[in-house]
Protein backbone atom coordinates (compact mmCIF):
# COMPACT_ATOMS: atom_id res chain seq x y z
CA UNK A 1 0.00 0.00 0.00
CA UNK A 2 2.89 2.51 0.94
CA UNK A 3 4.53 2.43 -2.69
CA UNK A 4 0.99 2.43 -4.47
CA UNK A 5 0.02 5.96 -6.13
CA UNK A 6 -2.38 7.99 -3.13
CA UNK A 7 -5.86 7.33 -4.73
CA UNK A 8 -8.31 9.37 -2.54
CA UNK A 9 -12.53 9.04 -3.60
CA UNK A 10 -15.69 11.54 -2.77
CA UNK A 11 -18.55 10.11 -2.73
CA UNK A 12 -21.80 12.02 -1.85
CA UNK A 13 -25.19 10.55 -1.99
CA UNK A 14 -27.36 12.59 -4.58
CA UNK A 15 -30.08 13.59 -1.79
CA UNK A 16 -30.21 17.47 -1.96
CA UNK A 17 -27.17 19.84 -1.81
CA UNK A 18 -24.08 19.57 -0.57
CA UNK A 19 -23.72 20.58 3.02
CA UNK A 20 -20.66 22.49 4.09
CA UNK A 21 -19.09 19.74 5.80
CA UNK A 22 -19.53 17.91 2.55
CA UNK A 23 -17.89 20.17 1.09
CA UNK A 24 -14.82 20.74 3.20
CA UNK A 25 -14.73 16.48 2.86
CA UNK A 26 -14.10 16.92 -0.59
CA UNK A 27 -11.62 19.88 -0.24
CA UNK A 28 -9.33 17.55 2.10
CA UNK A 29 -9.48 14.45 -0.07
CA UNK A 30 -8.62 17.58 -3.01
CA UNK A 31 -5.36 18.71 -1.14
CA UNK A 32 -4.58 15.54 -0.42
CA UNK A 33 -4.39 13.89 -3.41
CA UNK A 34 -2.65 17.22 -5.11
CA UNK A 35 -0.09 17.35 -2.01
CA UNK A 36 0.74 13.53 -2.84
CA UNK A 37 0.73 13.93 -6.49
CA UNK A 38 -1.84 11.32 -6.72
CA UNK A 39 -5.48 10.99 -7.93
CA UNK A 40 -9.13 12.43 -6.45
CA UNK A 41 -11.79 10.49 -7.75
CA UNK A 42 -15.56 11.34 -7.67
CA UNK A 43 -18.15 8.17 -7.35
CA UNK A 44 -22.05 8.64 -6.18
CA UNK A 45 -23.46 6.35 -3.41
CA UNK A 46 -26.67 6.10 -4.64
CA UNK A 47 -27.53 2.72 -3.23
CA UNK A 48 -30.74 4.09 -1.36
CA UNK A 49 -32.69 4.80 -4.81
CA UNK A 50 -35.58 6.18 -2.04
CA UNK A 51 -33.48 9.03 -1.46
CA UNK A 52 -32.52 10.13 -5.03
CA UNK A 53 -33.09 14.04 -5.38
CA UNK A 54 -33.34 14.99 -9.36
CA UNK A 55 -30.64 17.76 -9.96
CA UNK A 56 -28.43 16.77 -7.04
CA UNK A 57 -25.80 15.00 -9.33
CA UNK A 58 -25.37 18.08 -11.47
CA UNK A 59 -25.48 20.42 -8.21
CA UNK A 60 -22.53 18.40 -6.68
CA UNK A 61 -20.37 18.77 -10.01
CA UNK A 62 -21.16 22.64 -10.49
CA UNK A 63 -20.23 23.23 -6.86
CA UNK A 64 -16.94 21.33 -7.04
CA UNK A 65 -16.06 23.39 -10.02
CA UNK A 66 -16.85 26.62 -8.31
CA UNK A 67 -14.52 25.46 -5.49
CA UNK A 68 -11.67 24.95 -8.06
CA UNK A 69 -11.54 21.24 -6.65
CA UNK A 70 -11.07 19.34 -10.08
CA UNK A 71 -11.36 15.62 -10.51
CA UNK A 72 -8.97 13.26 -12.19
CA UNK A 73 -11.50 10.34 -12.71
CA UNK A 74 -15.42 9.44 -11.91
CA UNK A 75 -18.68 11.31 -12.46
CA UNK A 76 -17.88 14.19 -15.10
CA UNK A 77 -14.79 12.51 -15.93
CA UNK A 78 -15.24 9.39 -17.21
CA UNK A 79 -12.25 6.26 -16.11
CA UNK A 80 -10.89 2.94 -16.10
CA UNK A 81 -13.15 1.97 -13.17
CA UNK A 82 -16.59 3.36 -14.96
CA UNK A 83 -19.80 3.13 -14.10
CA UNK A 84 -19.37 5.62 -11.40
CA UNK A 85 -22.90 5.82 -9.87
CA UNK A 86 -22.99 2.71 -7.29
CA UNK A 87 -26.36 1.73 -8.72
CA UNK A 88 -25.01 1.52 -12.26
CA UNK A 89 -22.91 -1.35 -10.90
CA UNK A 90 -25.66 -3.60 -9.39
CA UNK A 91 -24.91 -6.86 -10.78
CA UNK A 92 -21.11 -6.20 -9.49
CA UNK A 93 -21.95 -7.06 -5.55
CA UNK A 94 -24.37 -9.83 -5.63
CA UNK A 95 -20.54 -11.85 -6.22
CA UNK A 96 -19.05 -10.50 -3.11
CA UNK A 97 -21.99 -10.91 -0.70
CA UNK A 98 -22.35 -14.85 -2.20
CA UNK A 99 -18.84 -15.34 -1.76
CA UNK A 100 -19.47 -14.18 2.35
CA UNK A 101 -22.16 -16.58 2.75
CA UNK A 102 -20.36 -19.42 0.63
CA UNK A 103 -17.25 -18.50 3.61
CA UNK A 104 -19.83 -18.53 6.39
CA UNK A 105 -18.97 -15.06 7.04
CA UNK A 106 -22.69 -13.61 5.89
CA UNK A 107 -26.56 -15.61 5.93
CA UNK A 108 -29.62 -15.14 4.67
CA UNK A 109 -32.06 -13.60 6.92
CA UNK A 110 -36.02 -14.07 5.70
CA UNK A 111 -37.75 -12.14 8.81
CA UNK A 112 -40.46 -10.09 8.52
CA UNK A 113 -40.96 -6.22 9.69
CA UNK A 114 -43.19 -7.47 11.97
CA UNK A 115 -40.59 -10.13 13.01
CA UNK A 116 -38.39 -7.77 13.48
CA UNK A 117 -40.18 -4.88 15.18
CA UNK A 118 -41.34 -7.88 17.96
CA UNK A 119 -37.49 -8.37 18.28
CA UNK A 120 -36.66 -4.88 19.09
CA UNK A 121 -39.97 -4.71 21.51
CA UNK A 122 -38.80 -7.97 23.26
CA UNK A 123 -35.30 -6.30 24.06
CA UNK A 124 -36.72 -2.91 25.05
CA UNK A 125 -38.78 -4.64 27.33
CA UNK A 126 -36.04 -6.70 29.24
CA UNK A 127 -34.33 -3.43 29.51
CA UNK A 128 -31.40 -4.60 26.99
CA UNK A 129 -29.19 -1.68 26.43
CA UNK A 130 -28.62 -1.93 22.72
CA UNK A 131 -31.70 -3.53 20.76
CA UNK A 132 -29.31 -5.42 18.21
CA UNK A 133 -29.93 -8.17 15.52
CA UNK A 134 -26.50 -9.56 16.63
CA UNK A 135 -24.75 -12.74 17.94
CA UNK A 136 -27.28 -13.57 20.30
CA UNK A 137 -30.64 -12.56 19.04
CA UNK A 138 -29.98 -13.60 15.31
CA UNK A 139 -30.75 -17.04 16.99
CA UNK A 140 -34.11 -16.47 17.98
CA UNK A 141 -35.08 -15.02 14.15
CA UNK A 142 -35.65 -16.87 10.90
CA UNK A 143 -32.23 -16.80 8.89
CA UNK A 144 -30.08 -19.42 7.27
CA UNK A 145 -28.18 -20.01 10.54
CA UNK A 146 -31.18 -20.62 12.76
CA UNK A 147 -33.45 -22.86 9.51
CA UNK A 148 -32.08 -25.83 7.80
CA UNK A 149 -30.26 -26.05 4.74
CA UNK A 150 -33.29 -27.67 3.01
CA UNK A 151 -35.91 -25.02 4.34
CA UNK A 152 -33.18 -22.07 3.48
CA UNK A 153 -33.39 -23.54 -0.25
CA UNK A 154 -36.95 -23.70 0.01
CA UNK A 155 -37.60 -20.42 0.45
CA UNK A 156 -35.03 -18.91 -1.63
CA UNK A 157 -36.49 -21.22 -4.43
CA UNK A 158 -40.51 -20.33 -3.39
CA UNK A 159 -38.79 -16.29 -4.29
CA UNK A 160 -39.31 -15.30 -0.13
CA UNK A 161 -38.22 -12.06 0.60
CA UNK A 162 -34.68 -12.02 2.62
CA UNK A 163 -31.98 -9.61 3.24
CA UNK A 164 -28.11 -10.95 3.51
CA UNK A 165 -26.43 -9.75 6.41
CA UNK A 166 -22.73 -9.98 7.94
CA UNK A 167 -22.08 -12.43 10.26
CA UNK A 168 -20.07 -10.83 13.24
CA UNK A 169 -18.50 -13.35 15.33
CA UNK A 170 -18.61 -12.51 18.89
CA UNK A 171 -15.56 -11.60 21.44
CA UNK A 172 -13.03 -9.92 18.80
CA UNK A 173 -11.39 -6.66 18.82
CA UNK A 174 -11.38 -4.60 15.87
CA UNK A 175 -8.52 -2.44 15.48
CA UNK A 176 -7.75 0.38 13.23
CA UNK A 177 -4.86 3.27 13.15
CA UNK A 178 -6.70 6.62 12.33
CA UNK A 179 -4.49 9.40 10.42
CA UNK A 180 -6.30 11.76 12.79
CA UNK A 181 -7.32 9.71 15.68
CA UNK A 182 -4.63 7.53 16.45
CA UNK A 183 -5.84 3.64 17.44
CA UNK A 184 -8.98 3.04 17.75
CA UNK A 185 -10.29 -0.25 19.06
CA UNK A 186 -13.83 -1.75 19.15
CA UNK A 187 -15.59 -4.89 20.68
CA UNK A 188 -17.48 -6.69 18.04
CA UNK A 189 -20.08 -7.03 21.05
CA UNK A 190 -20.80 -3.64 19.89
CA UNK A 191 -21.50 -4.16 16.23
CA UNK A 192 -24.25 -5.45 14.69
CA UNK A 193 -25.23 -8.26 12.01
CA UNK A 194 -25.66 -5.12 9.35
CA UNK A 195 -27.66 -5.83 6.07
CA UNK A 196 -25.05 -6.19 3.27
CA UNK A 197 -27.71 -6.66 0.22
CA UNK A 198 -31.35 -5.10 0.51
CA UNK A 199 -34.42 -7.49 -0.52
CA UNK A 200 -34.36 -5.37 -3.48
CA UNK A 201 -31.00 -6.58 -4.72
CA UNK A 202 -29.40 -3.77 -3.99
CA UNK A 203 -26.15 -3.34 -1.70
CA UNK A 204 -26.03 -1.29 1.36
CA UNK A 205 -23.78 0.99 1.92
CA UNK A 206 -21.56 -0.50 3.51
CA UNK A 207 -20.91 -3.48 1.58
CA UNK A 208 -20.80 -1.02 -1.92
CA UNK A 209 -18.42 0.73 -0.55
CA UNK A 210 -15.67 -1.54 0.25
CA UNK A 211 -16.17 -3.10 -2.98
CA UNK A 212 -16.10 -0.33 -4.80
CA UNK A 213 -12.88 1.42 -2.89
CA UNK A 214 -10.97 -1.91 -3.48
CA UNK A 215 -11.70 -2.34 -7.30
CA UNK A 216 -10.92 1.36 -7.79
CA UNK A 217 -7.80 1.38 -5.84
CA UNK A 218 -8.48 3.89 -3.12
CA UNK A 219 -5.29 4.42 -1.08
CA UNK A 220 -7.06 6.79 1.86
CA UNK A 221 -10.67 7.11 2.81
CA UNK A 222 -11.17 10.73 4.05
CA UNK A 223 -14.48 10.84 5.34
CA UNK A 224 -16.92 12.63 7.80
CA UNK A 225 -16.50 11.86 12.01
CA UNK A 226 -20.08 10.37 11.52
CA UNK A 227 -19.10 7.21 9.67
CA UNK A 228 -16.34 6.45 12.48
CA UNK A 229 -19.02 4.22 14.33
CA UNK A 230 -19.10 2.03 10.82
CA UNK A 231 -15.58 1.84 10.49
CA UNK A 232 -15.09 -1.38 12.58
CA UNK A 233 -17.48 -2.97 10.55
CA UNK A 234 -15.61 -1.93 7.56
CA UNK A 235 -12.18 -2.92 8.74
CA UNK A 236 -13.77 -6.74 9.37
CA UNK A 237 -15.51 -6.63 5.46
CA UNK A 238 -11.96 -6.06 4.15
CA UNK A 239 -11.15 -8.89 6.19
CA UNK A 240 -13.43 -11.38 5.17
CA UNK A 241 -13.34 -10.60 1.74
CA UNK A 242 -9.29 -11.05 1.84
CA UNK A 243 -8.42 -7.82 1.19
CA UNK A 244 -6.81 -6.91 4.54
CA UNK A 245 -3.27 -6.28 3.03
CA UNK A 246 -5.05 -3.15 0.55
CA UNK A 247 -7.37 -1.85 3.18
CA UNK A 248 -7.03 2.24 2.50
CA UNK A 249 -6.06 4.26 5.45
CA UNK A 250 -8.56 5.81 7.26
CA UNK A 251 -9.04 9.59 8.44
CA UNK A 252 -12.24 10.76 10.11
CA UNK A 253 -12.59 14.26 9.96
CA UNK A 254 -14.39 16.17 13.10
CA UNK A 255 -17.93 17.27 12.78
CA UNK A 256 -19.01 20.96 11.60
CA UNK A 257 -20.87 22.38 14.38
CA UNK A 258 -23.35 25.11 15.54
CA UNK A 259 -22.61 28.72 15.90
CA UNK A 260 -22.70 28.69 19.50
CA UNK A 261 -20.66 25.30 19.28
CA UNK A 262 -23.51 22.88 20.94
CA UNK A 263 -24.33 20.30 18.69
CA UNK A 264 -24.02 19.37 15.13
CA UNK A 265 -24.56 22.07 12.49
CA UNK A 266 -28.08 21.97 10.13
CA UNK A 267 -29.46 23.28 7.53
CA UNK A 268 -32.14 24.65 10.13
CA UNK A 269 -29.36 26.39 11.95
CA UNK A 270 -28.66 27.85 8.46
CA UNK A 271 -32.01 28.76 8.16
CA UNK A 272 -32.57 30.88 11.65
CA UNK A 273 -29.88 32.10 11.60
CA UNK A 274 -30.03 34.19 7.83
CA UNK A 275 -26.62 32.07 6.42
CA UNK A 276 -25.30 30.03 3.97
CA UNK A 277 -24.00 26.35 4.37
CA UNK A 278 -24.33 25.70 0.96
CA UNK A 279 -21.67 26.39 -1.56
CA UNK A 280 -24.50 27.40 -4.00
CA UNK A 281 -28.20 27.89 -4.02
CA UNK A 282 -30.62 25.19 -4.01
CA UNK A 283 -33.85 24.98 -4.50
CA UNK A 284 -35.68 21.69 -3.71
CA UNK A 285 -37.43 20.10 -6.67
CA UNK A 286 -40.41 19.41 -4.37
CA UNK A 287 -41.14 21.76 -1.84
CA UNK A 288 -39.49 24.83 -4.38
CA UNK A 289 -37.80 26.39 -0.82
CA UNK A 290 -35.01 28.04 -1.40
CA UNK A 291 -31.81 27.78 0.81
CA UNK A 292 -29.02 30.17 0.37
CA UNK A 293 -25.74 29.23 -1.17
CA UNK A 294 -21.84 30.96 -1.04
CA UNK A 295 -21.81 31.64 -4.35
CA UNK A 296 -25.10 34.00 -4.43
CA UNK A 297 -24.93 35.25 -1.43
CA UNK A 298 -21.86 36.70 -2.63
CA UNK A 299 -18.78 34.98 -1.32
CA UNK A 300 -15.57 34.40 -3.81
CA UNK A 301 -14.99 30.82 -3.95
CA UNK A 302 -11.43 30.99 -3.06
CA UNK A 303 -12.34 32.81 0.40
CA UNK A 304 -14.90 30.30 0.82
CA UNK A 305 -12.35 27.38 0.18
CA UNK A 306 -9.86 29.08 2.68
CA UNK A 307 -12.70 29.04 5.45
CA UNK A 308 -13.61 25.57 5.17
CA UNK A 309 -10.05 24.43 5.24
CA UNK A 310 -9.73 26.07 8.35
CA UNK A 311 -12.64 25.02 9.72
CA UNK A 312 -11.11 21.63 11.85
CA UNK A 313 -7.53 22.15 10.45
CA UNK A 314 -4.75 24.57 10.65
CA UNK A 315 -0.95 25.04 9.67
CA UNK A 316 0.40 25.42 13.22
CA UNK A 317 1.34 29.30 12.33
CA UNK A 318 -0.32 32.32 12.61
CA UNK A 319 -1.00 32.40 9.08
CA UNK A 320 -4.54 32.63 7.92
CA UNK A 321 -4.86 33.69 4.58
CA UNK A 322 -3.98 30.33 2.26
CA UNK A 323 -4.26 30.37 -1.78
CA UNK A 324 -5.50 26.50 -2.72
CA UNK A 325 -1.63 26.39 -3.59
CA UNK A 326 -1.11 27.14 0.25
CA UNK A 327 -3.46 24.75 1.16
CA UNK A 328 -1.84 21.85 -1.06
CA UNK A 329 1.62 23.02 0.58
CA UNK A 330 1.21 23.25 4.10
CA UNK A 331 -2.18 20.45 4.81
CA UNK A 332 -1.01 17.51 6.99
CA UNK A 333 -3.10 14.97 8.95
CA UNK A 334 -1.19 15.93 12.28
CA UNK A 335 -2.81 18.98 12.13
CA UNK A 336 -6.47 17.95 12.01
CA UNK A 337 -8.14 18.01 15.20
CA UNK A 338 -10.34 15.94 16.85
CA UNK A 339 -12.52 18.08 18.48
CA UNK A 340 -15.72 19.80 16.33
CA UNK A 341 -15.13 23.00 14.46
CA UNK A 342 -17.78 25.57 15.53
CA UNK A 343 -19.01 27.19 12.27
CA UNK A 344 -18.55 30.67 12.45
CA UNK A 345 -19.92 32.92 9.53
CA UNK A 346 -18.40 36.03 10.66
CA UNK A 347 -15.42 34.27 10.30
CA UNK A 348 -16.31 33.34 6.56
CA UNK A 349 -17.10 37.16 5.94
CA UNK A 350 -13.74 38.25 7.19
CA UNK A 351 -12.28 36.40 4.61
CA UNK A 352 -14.84 37.54 1.92
CA UNK A 353 -13.19 41.18 2.99
CA UNK A 354 -9.51 40.14 2.83
CA UNK A 355 -9.92 38.35 -0.51
CA UNK A 356 -11.80 41.61 -2.24
CA UNK A 357 -9.22 44.12 -0.42
CA UNK A 358 -7.07 42.16 -2.48
CA UNK A 359 -8.86 41.69 -5.30
CA UNK A 360 -7.55 43.64 -8.53
CA UNK A 361 -9.67 46.80 -9.51
CA UNK A 362 -10.16 45.83 -13.42
CA UNK A 363 -11.76 42.13 -11.95
CA UNK A 364 -13.79 44.27 -9.11
CA UNK A 365 -14.43 46.26 -11.94
CA UNK A 366 -16.45 43.72 -14.09
CA UNK A 367 -18.02 42.49 -11.74
CA UNK A 368 -19.58 45.77 -10.54
CA UNK A 369 -20.77 47.12 -13.64
CA UNK A 370 -23.43 44.79 -14.30
CA UNK A 371 -24.49 45.78 -10.97
CA UNK A 372 -25.50 49.19 -11.27
CA UNK A 373 -26.35 48.27 -14.76
CA UNK A 374 -29.15 46.29 -13.58
CA UNK A 375 -30.33 48.89 -10.92
CA UNK A 376 -30.45 51.62 -13.99
CA UNK A 377 -27.51 53.19 -12.93
CA UNK A 378 -25.42 54.79 -16.27
CA UNK A 379 -21.53 54.63 -14.95
CA UNK A 380 -18.65 55.15 -16.53
CA UNK A 381 -15.92 53.02 -16.20
CA UNK A 382 -13.36 56.06 -14.71
CA UNK A 383 -16.19 56.77 -12.10
CA UNK A 384 -16.57 52.99 -11.13
CA UNK A 385 -12.50 52.34 -10.22
CA UNK A 386 -13.34 55.47 -8.05
CA UNK A 387 -16.26 54.03 -6.30
CA UNK A 388 -14.37 50.43 -5.87
CA UNK A 389 -11.30 52.76 -4.19
CA UNK A 390 -13.44 54.49 -2.30
CA UNK A 391 -15.38 51.40 -0.78
CA UNK A 392 -13.38 48.22 -1.55
CA UNK A 393 -11.92 48.32 2.18
CA UNK A 394 -15.14 49.07 4.04
CA UNK A 395 -17.57 46.02 2.81
CA UNK A 396 -17.67 42.55 2.89
CA UNK A 397 -18.93 41.54 -0.82
CA UNK A 398 -18.95 42.88 -4.14
CA UNK A 399 -22.57 43.68 -4.13
CA UNK A 400 -22.05 46.01 -1.04
CA UNK A 401 -20.00 48.08 -3.39
CA UNK A 402 -22.99 48.65 -5.38
CA UNK A 403 -25.30 49.21 -2.24
CA UNK A 404 -23.11 51.22 -0.40
CA UNK A 405 -22.32 53.60 -3.25
CA UNK A 406 -26.06 54.76 -4.11
CA UNK A 407 -26.01 57.82 -2.11
CA UNK A 408 -23.34 59.04 -4.78
CA UNK A 409 -26.42 58.89 -7.29
CA UNK A 410 -29.44 60.83 -5.65
CA UNK A 411 -29.10 63.55 -3.21
CA UNK A 412 -30.21 63.41 0.27
CA UNK A 413 -33.81 64.22 1.18
CA UNK A 414 -33.74 63.53 4.57
CA UNK A 415 -30.53 63.81 7.11
CA UNK A 416 -29.76 61.98 10.15
CA UNK A 417 -31.64 63.54 12.83
CA UNK A 418 -28.44 63.19 15.65
CA UNK A 419 -26.23 64.47 13.70
CA UNK A 420 -28.52 67.38 12.64
CA UNK A 421 -29.09 68.21 16.32
CA UNK A 422 -25.58 68.19 17.37
CA UNK A 423 -23.64 69.46 14.84
CA UNK A 424 -25.79 71.85 12.63
CA UNK A 425 -25.13 75.26 13.74
CA UNK A 426 -24.62 78.81 12.65
CA UNK A 427 -21.16 78.20 12.31
CA UNK A 428 -21.18 75.28 10.45
CA UNK A 429 -24.17 76.84 7.72
CA UNK A 430 -21.39 79.81 8.12
CA UNK A 431 -18.52 77.56 6.56
CA UNK A 432 -20.66 75.49 4.29
CA UNK A 433 -21.90 78.64 2.90
CA UNK A 434 -18.24 79.79 2.19
CA UNK A 435 -17.77 76.20 1.03
CA UNK A 436 -19.82 76.33 -1.70
CA UNK A 437 -18.72 79.68 -2.81
CA UNK A 438 -15.12 78.64 -2.90
CA UNK A 439 -16.07 75.34 -4.98
CA UNK A 440 -18.49 77.50 -6.98
CA UNK A 441 -15.58 79.48 -8.24
CA UNK A 442 -12.71 77.09 -8.07
CA UNK A 443 -11.32 76.50 -11.59
CA UNK A 444 -8.66 73.63 -11.47
CA UNK A 445 -9.36 70.27 -11.53
CA UNK A 446 -12.14 68.95 -8.68
CA UNK A 447 -9.78 66.13 -7.33
CA UNK A 448 -9.43 64.33 -3.79
CA UNK A 449 -6.04 66.68 -2.94
CA UNK A 450 -7.09 69.93 -4.13
CA UNK A 451 -10.31 69.79 -2.42
CA UNK A 452 -8.92 69.36 0.58
CA UNK A 453 -6.50 71.87 0.16
CA UNK A 454 -9.39 74.27 -1.05
CA UNK A 455 -11.25 73.96 2.42
CA UNK A 456 -8.29 74.07 4.52
CA UNK A 457 -7.60 77.51 2.73
CA UNK A 458 -11.07 78.57 3.08
CA UNK A 459 -11.99 77.40 6.98
CA UNK A 460 -8.73 79.06 7.37
CA UNK A 461 -9.77 82.63 6.20
CA UNK A 462 -12.68 82.20 8.29
CA UNK A 463 -10.88 81.35 11.63
CA UNK A 464 -13.43 78.44 11.58
CA UNK A 465 -11.14 74.55 12.45
CA UNK A 466 -11.44 72.24 10.11
CA UNK A 467 -12.88 69.39 12.87
CA UNK A 468 -15.51 71.06 13.45
CA UNK A 469 -17.07 71.39 10.03
CA UNK A 470 -15.84 67.70 8.59
CA UNK A 471 -18.94 66.38 10.02
CA UNK A 472 -21.76 68.82 8.94
CA UNK A 473 -20.16 68.72 5.28
CA UNK A 474 -20.56 64.77 5.25
CA UNK A 475 -24.14 65.22 6.65
CA UNK A 476 -25.01 67.73 3.97
CA UNK A 477 -23.44 65.66 1.01
CA UNK A 478 -24.66 62.18 2.05
CA UNK A 479 -27.50 62.47 4.36
CA UNK A 480 -25.35 60.89 7.37
CA UNK A 481 -22.60 61.34 9.81
CA UNK A 482 -20.13 58.54 8.88
CA UNK A 483 -19.14 57.16 5.44
CA UNK A 484 -15.96 56.53 3.29
CA UNK A 485 -13.50 59.16 2.91
CA UNK A 486 -15.35 62.66 2.01
CA UNK A 487 -12.87 64.11 -0.32
CA UNK A 488 -13.03 61.40 -2.56
CA UNK A 489 -16.43 61.57 -2.02
CA UNK A 490 -16.71 65.06 -3.43
CA UNK A 491 -14.29 64.23 -6.35
CA UNK A 492 -16.88 61.21 -7.45
CA UNK A 493 -19.65 63.56 -6.87
CA UNK A 494 -18.29 66.16 -8.96
CA UNK A 495 -18.10 70.26 -8.22
CA UNK A 496 -22.02 70.90 -9.17
CA UNK A 497 -23.25 67.99 -7.65
CA UNK A 498 -21.17 69.20 -4.28
CA UNK A 499 -22.71 72.72 -4.92
CA UNK A 500 -25.84 71.62 -5.25
CA UNK A 501 -26.01 69.53 -2.51
CA UNK A 502 -24.35 72.10 0.01
CA UNK A 503 -26.95 74.45 -1.34
CA UNK A 504 -29.87 72.21 -0.67
CA UNK A 505 -28.70 71.35 3.00
CA UNK A 506 -28.61 74.62 3.79
CA UNK A 507 -32.52 75.18 2.59
CA UNK A 508 -33.56 71.71 3.74
CA UNK A 509 -31.74 71.18 6.93
CA UNK A 510 -33.31 73.45 9.31
CA UNK A 511 -36.90 72.86 7.98
CA UNK A 512 -36.22 69.38 9.88
CA UNK A 513 -34.19 70.80 12.97
CA UNK A 514 -37.41 72.59 13.40
CA UNK A 515 -39.68 69.58 12.97
CA UNK A 516 -37.64 67.30 15.18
Amino acid sequence: MSDQPVRVRFAPSPTGPLHAGGVRTALYNYLFARQTGGQMLLRIEDTDQTRFVPGAEAYILEALEWLGITIDEGLGKGGPHAPYRQSERKPLYRQYADQLIAEGKAYYAFDTAEELDAMRKRLEAAKVAAVQYNAITRMEMNNSLTLSPAETQRRLDNGDPYVIRMKIMPKEDIRFNDLIRGWVVVHSSQIDDKVLLKSDGMPTYHLANIVDDHLMGITHVIRGEEWLPSAPLHVLLYRYLGWESTMPKFAHLPLLLKPDGNGKLSKRDADLGGFPIFPLQWTDPVTGDVARGFREEGYFPDATANFLALLGWNAGTEQELFSMEDLINAFSFERVHKAGARFDIQKANWFNQQYLKDRPVAELAKEIKPLFDARGINISDQQVTKIIYLLKDRVTFVKDIVNESLFLFAAPQVYDQDVALKKWNEEAVAAISGLTDAFTSYEAAFEAESIKTLISETLGAMSIKMGKVMQPLRLALTGVGTGPDLMVTMEILGKEEVCSRLKGAIDRLPAQIRLA
